[in-house]
């Protein structure tokens, strides 16, 4: 615990510590301000660096690109493998585990060891690896490297503990499973062929014993070559040659004969008696043409077939379509007796698996369902019923149904909010699935004890946006909203421009919910932004359309030689903003330039909405002489003020969403003056780097000094200064009445706003706004990269290049580079002090730019419900004027004992709900008035303040700088947020490097930097996000959320909420097959295995072949294999419970053996007495 103690000087101006030569704070107006009296700020920090570690929790969604499947008929779990050398495995809801291999290599084949709490993983770099399931944290106990040979499959008998492998040249191998080392069995290949054969047999592509004698092994080779090999005399039995290339081997129970799927479409059945022909050639989808020749079919990849004892058998394929039918789907075949099903899939086929309730293979198997693996989807098919049903997957695996393209994380959230959606949406449900249990039902999972509320929302490049409940760590769709459904479905080259990319125009690109007043926004790539509202009822409808013109013309541009001597501005007295373009679809110059037109057509009638939430506001961004408008790079809504504020590169905007009209509308430069220019000092010179090419929004690619790749996102990184440069000095446009401050906007008459009244009348056709003028600088056209799938990054000229801060830098207003821009990059509403002489706080917007300058605007808001709905909302002048390093991120406020302060809210009430007329409601405000908030607001706030490159503590209202701290040099913050953890407040930063860090609060002292994970793709910056609790996710591929946590309970605890993999299960006792069919031959042989693959009477196998490697070792390893107390308590007593019931079976079967021996002796002495007095010709 460490004690904060400093006296704040009201006159104090300058950063302590800093490291800009600017000004820290300074008056808009460039009057001087009084003296604060000095007070104490006594803040106790009670985080420290033990308070913090950093690891990956749960990994939500379908696994990418996945390449391999596997299931354990008796646990019952199924495992799934990638080609990024990732398992996952999954049982019951709650149960998902996620496993990685170090290496990365694609996992090709996974084996179960049935019932034995571990798995088997073969690689693509000819490696096997054994899995330790019976932990919450799967580790590899063993490993094995071939290094002359290629491994092509596995195969594991139950119950056995030798893995046989076979390879890419036509051996099969032999593992033992417990010490993970070679037999010095081998069966090569020139011994399984005969002789006569000249040709190579190609790699192995199936293994399997009989069902019928387990020493007899059935190889398979992808040339068309099938022999049954004799384990204990060394030979082939049987040997198979078919012309067509084999794909897979499937067995009947019995043992007598089996099936292949080959590369000609065609499933040949092969009788042991009689092995010179197949019995039986189908070509289930090969069709007979009038030449009397088979049609041409794709290959066959995988067939099983399964028996069953009240029907007949199942044989389940994929693959066998013929060629001639393009465009068709991937097909999954059923073939049920004569019945034949075609399933058509969405996506190719990966694998798929057969599961049955037996694990024995030489039992009537009784197929109950299949697995079917797709590149994107997985799903399970119930065969017990005649239609062939699909089960509800209880698992996300839809996250990636269309492009995740943004997400949000919010912590802690009311406990009302989660059940509401829930019920909201279950009306939605699709139906049609099977009524059965879902068949993946193993391992175990409870509540955690420390769970809250919390929900993810992603946003999705068709538009719609997900909430999910996302509390104990699981993951579970509750609600789907279509934004779609607002505008009108547009027609190509209708509206937009060909280079807006018309495959997604609806994609989200951010979204901010106030979970306390349901209050959601949502904000589109097409510049567009939908306020919704809850409601549990459904209701008509219009929706209120609002057209905003954020852009300047080509007109407004002036050159550098032009006007050198003169302000960039006119004065106020001669400015009359020009009267806006029609607002028609239509509208456009002669030569056909769109203008004053949105990208979207938003519905014009009266709509029937469900309950949910219902769109109630649209605002649109305009085109100008044939550009479209700036993409949305920031955007802060609050509920208790009733506004909406956006800005782009262009400017900023203010809206007041409850009487539907527009407060502020104006560029950047025009924040800073209300009667004087705001100047800036001179920065030191550095070194000579790169410099960017425009302040538009760009894409996310740019250059460190060092050329490294640096990734920008664009609601993020806008701008980055010119570190060559000697000064910036800029004059801000001159607006000395609060009538321009509050917006130079027109209204469709083209009248200027009157003083007091700044607020735009809404037209019939919807408002339209303008601000023009000398002295505009020229706005390029750039595209957001806030959607990775969507859209492109701008392609910048070697000339823009040169451009960019190529002049010198004076402090005349004449030398500055208009061809710069300065983007909104963040905004927040909240209670603060507009100057630095306000006693009390009051309704203030924070405005941080591409520049590192934060402004705030104060505004007064009617207090009164009825006086709110009429009276226009006053926006003063800027009164502060802050500056950082870099672009800002972030604002955060504490009051003076370091508690966070919460951004006033509504409280909820529904819209549409039928109002008493008695008691009329009435708007529930919390912490809107000063007298109503924290105590120390009276007294002042702390403000922090995170930009890219730095974060600062402000003291509210002296402005004076407490804390600086430089975050990072060679890189930049790409997310910055504060947040509580372990009853406490901290800022947490994720850099462009893969830093992650955490600061405390207010001091700005470091507590973690964890080098973790290095940006290099694009989907990172975009989706990474933290929340409170320490809990953060990003998007980890195009189908996977990663859930991480930097805080070190949750770590601690973090075995106690995951889900046991193994429980312990009675292994089911094979079925007695009666006396007949074993005097007969019906029961299968067993082999000794160990008798002949152990090393005395195999040997040892060549030392080259391939290599051991032990598991993994030291701390890493360990915390693998045992995280904490819980974990090695939760092992203990689940040993203890494996420990119990086994002597419980023992004890019984010790029980049923006196019994018997009981009986017998009865019997026998009965006997005894019966025969003791007969002869022996009694008999």
């Amino acid at each position: 615990m460490k004690k904060f103690r400093k006296v704040i000087d009201g006159l104090t101006t300058s950063s302590p510590g800093g490291t800009l030569g600017s000004p820290s704070s300074g008056s808009a107006a460039g009057t001087p301000t009084s003296a604060q009296t000095p007070k104490d700020i006594d803040v106790q920090e009670t985080l420290v660096s033990e308070n913090f570690q950093l690891c990956k929790t749960v990994r939500h969604g379908f696994p990418y690109q996945p390449t391999a499947l596997a299931f354990d008929p008796v646990q019952k779990i199924l495992a799934i493998g990638t080609r990024t050398g990732g398992v996952r495995i999954l049982g019951r809801p709650g149960v998902d585990c996620y496993c990685q291999h170090d290496t990365g290599a694609a996992v090709l084949q996974l084996v179960f060891l049935i019932n034995e709490g571990a798995l088997v993983t073969a690689c693509a770099d000819d490696t096997l690896h054994l899995w330790n399931l019976r932990q919450r944290r799967p580790a590899i106990l063993h490993s094995l490297k071939f290094n002359r040979e290629r491994v092509t499959f596995c195969h594991l008998p139950f119950q056995s503990k030798w893995l046989y492998v076979g390879t890419e040249r036509g051996n099969t191998h032999m593992v033992n499973i417990e010490s993970f080392v070679l037999s010095g069995y081998v069966i090569m290949w020139n011994k399984a062929i005969e002789l006569a054969t000249k040709t190579h047999p190609g790699p192995v592509v199936h293994l399997s014993d009989s069902p019928k004698d387990e020493g007899k092994l059935l190889i398979g080779f992808e040339s068309g070559t099938v022999v049954q090999w004799d384990l204990r005399c060394k030979k082939a039995d049987f040997r198979i040659y078919y012309d067509e290339a084999i794909h897979s081997v499937s067995w009947h129970h019995e043992g007598k004969q089996f099936m292949c799927s080959h590369s000609d479409g065609s499933l040949t059945m092969w009788n042991l008696r009689n092995t010179t022909k197949p019995v039986q050639v189908t070509f289930p989808h090969g069709k007979i043409q009038r030449d009397g020749r088979k049609e041409s079919c794709k290959p066959i990849l995988k067939v099983e077939y399964k028996t069953s004892r009240s029907s007949e058998p199942f044989i389940v394929f994929s693959g066998g379509l013929s060629y001639d039918k393009a465009g068709r789907r991937p097909t999954l075949t059923i073939m049920h007796g004569k019945a034949i099903t075609v399933l058509e899939m969405d996506y190719p086929i990966v694998e798929f698996m057969v599961l049955c309730d037996t694990p024995y293979n030489n039992e009537v198997q009784e197929p109950s369902a299949v697995v079917v693996l797709l590149e994107k989807d997985l799903i399970v098919v119930d065969l017990t019923q005649s239609n062939f049903p699909v089960f509800e997957n209880p698992y996300p695996m839809d996250v990636h149904e269309s492009p995740v393209t943004c997400t949000a994380y919010f912590a802690d959230c009311p406990p009302d909010i989660i059940p509401i959606l829930y019920s909201i949406g279950a009306k939605h449900k699709k139906t049609g699935y099977s009524q059965k249990e879902w068949p993946i039902s193993g391992g175990l999972w409870t509540l955690g004890s420390n769970t809250y509320p919390e929900i993810i929302l992603t946003g999705h490049a068709d538009g719609s946006i997900k909430f999910w409940d996302a509390s104990a760590i699981t993951l579970q769709m509750l609600y789907k909203l279509k934004t779609s459904k607002v505008f009108e479905k547009p027609k190509p080259g209708e509206g937009r421009s060909a280079d807006l990319l018309e495959e997604d125009p609806f994609a989200v690109q951010m979204v901010s919910w106030c979970p306390q007043s349901r209050i959601f926004c949502v904000v589109g790539i097409s510049a567009h932004i939908i306020l919704y509202r809850f409601s549990k009822y459904d209701a008509n409808t219009q929706i209120v359309c609002l057209d905003i013109r954020l852009q300047c013309e080509s007109d407004d541009v002036i050159t550098p030689s032009e006007n050198e001597n003169n302000p960039c501005f006119p004065e106020p007295g001669i400015h009359s903003p020009q009267a806006p373009h029609p607002a028609s679809p239509s509208s456009g110059t002669p030569e056909g330039i769109k203008d004053s037109i949105p990208c979207l057509k938003v519905k014009d009638r009266v709509v029937r909405v469900p309950p949910g939430y219902q769109a109630e506001l649209v605002i649109q961004l305009l085109w100008v002489d044939g550009e479209p408008p700036q993409q949305i790079s920031t955007l802060d809504i609050n509920s208790a003020y009733g506004l909406l504020a956006f800005g782009n590169c262009n400017g900023l905007a203010i809206v007041d969403y409850l009487q539907k009209t527009i407060l502020l509308c104006m560029s950047t430069l025009d924040l800073y003056g209300a009667s004087d220019p705001y100047q800036r000092l001179t920065r030191s010179p550095r070194r000579n780097r790169q410099s960017t090419s425009d302040f538009c929004m760009r894409g996310l690619s740019n250059f460190y000094s060092d050329s490294k790749k640096r990734i920008r996102t664009s609601y993020q990184s806008l701008t980055e200064l010119s570190d060559n440069q000697q000064s910036i000095d800029m004059e801000r446009s001159r607006s000395p009445t609060s009538d321009h401050v509050n917006g130079h906007c027109t209204s469709p008459t083209s009248q200027p706003c009157p003083a007091g009244k700044p607020r735009v009348p809404l037209a019939p056709e919807g408002p339209r706004l303008t601000r023009r003028g000398p002295g505009r600088p020229p706005f390029r056209k750039a595209q957001s990269a806030a959607c990775m799938e969507i859209s492109l990054p701008v392609s910048h000229t070697e000339g823009s290049r040169e451009n960019s801060f190529s002049r010198s830098r004076s402090s005349s207003v004449s030398s500055i580079d208009r061809d710069t821009k300065e983007a909104i990059t963040t905004l927040q509403f909240g209670e603060s002090y507009g100057r630095k002489s306000d006693a009390l706080p009051t309704p203030c917007l924070w405005v941080g730019t591409s520049l590192g300058v934060v402004v705030l605007i104060p505004m007064s808001l009617p207090t009164d419900q009825e006086e709110r709905m009429e009276e226009a909302v006053t926006i003063g002048p800027c009164g502060t004027v802050l500056m950082l390093k870099g672009s800002v991120l972030r604002f955060g406020f504490l009051d003076c004992m370091g508690g966070v302060i919460q951004s006033p809210y509504e409280a909820w009430r529904d819209p549409n709900a039928l109002e008493d007329p008695d008691r009329p409601r009435r708007r529930k405000l919390v912490n809107f008035s000063p007298s109503s908030s924290q105590d120390a607001c009276g007294d002042g706030h702390l403000a922090v303040v995170c930009s890219e490159r730095q974060a600062k503590v402000f003291l509210m209202p002296s402005q004076s700088c407490l804390f600086v701290h430089n975050i990072t040099e060679s890189s930049f913050v790409l997310r910055a947020d504060v947040v509580s953890a372990c009853n406490s407040v901290c800022l947490a930063c994720f850099c462009a490097n893969g830093h992650v860090m955490t600061l405390s609060l207010p001091s700005l002292r470091p507590l973690m930097d964890v080098n973790y994970l290095p940006l290099t793709d694009m989907r990172i910056a975009r989706t990474f996000c933290f929340t409170h609790g320490g809990q953060a996710l990003y998007l980890s591929s195009p189908t996977e959320i990663q859930r991480i946590t930097y805080s070190q309970e949750m770590c601690d605890n973090l075995q106690e909420m995951l889900g046991e993999l193994f429980t312990p299960i009675e292994t089911p006792e094979a079925q007695n097959r009666g006396f007949l069919k074993g005097f007969f031959g019906g029961n299968a042989n067993t082999v000794d295995r160990e008798e002949l693959f152990g090393e005395a009477s195999a040997g040892k196998a060549s030392r080259s072949l391939a290599q051991h490697i032990p598991g993994q070792v030291g701390m890493e390893g360990m915390k693998v294999a045992a995280t904490g107390v819980v974990g090695d308590l939760a092992r203990a007593r689940i040993a203890l419970d494996e420990r119990g019931q086994r002597l419980g079976e023992l004890e019984e079967r010790t029980a049923l053996m006196m019994s018997s021996a009981e009986g017998f002796s009865k019997h026998a002495h009965e006997l005894m007495l019966k025969c003791k007095d007969k002869k022996w010709y009694q008999f």
